[in-house]
């Protein structure tokens, strides 16, 4: 007798959005990642996980925005992912981080004015850092690239895919 198996269901996470998992035939996407930062939180005894594609480090820019949508922000977006993980079972202390993107735009770093992908990087780390939270890995910084992340539910790999190589992260 053979077991039939549901085939993989993405679950696609646009710029400013979140999605999280307890599936073991999920996987979690995003597209695109410049500046932008992907960030993938799993708990691999609970089979919990989600992402999010978070654009900007501070909600004290635009508060209106941030409570419009919390996810558009590193200091914003980060405890909701949290929270939305522990609302499927996950706990903080088996939790692994996996963070990419945070390019700067331009030819160079000197170049990019803004520094939007540095800073996001910066504000997510002091954020992490304050919550007793470790970075396991990331692919951050670098030319202006688009990067596509990817989390496979069922066995917790994170997936980077740059310039047509992907790689597990």
């Amino acid at each position: 007798m053979s077991t039939l198996v549901s085939p993989s269901a993405d679950q696609v996470v646009g710029m400013a959005d979140l999605k999280v998992s307890g599936s073991p035939t999920d996987r979690i996407i995003t597209y695109a990642l410049g500046s932008c930062l992907g960030v993938v939180v799993y708990d691999a005894a609970a089979g919990v996980g989600g992402m999010l594609h978070v654009m900007m480090p501070e909600s004290e820019i635009d508060p209106r925005k941030a409570a419009l949508n919390p996810y558009m922000f590193v200091d914003t977006g980060i405890p909701q992912l949290f929270k939305q993980c522990y609302a499927l079972g996950a706990r903080k202390e088996r939790m692994e981080v996996r963070v990419a993107g945070g390019a700067y735009q331009g030819d160079d770093e000197s170049a990019d004015r803004f520094q939007i992908g540095k800073r996001n990087f910066i504000a997510l780390r002091k954020l992490l850092w304050k919550n007793g939270v470790m970075i396991k890995a990331s692919d951050v910084g670098g030319v202006q690239r688009s990067r596509t992340m990817a989390l496979a539910m069922g066995s917790g790999e994170v997936t980077v895919k740059c310039n047509g190589v992907e790689a597990a992260l």
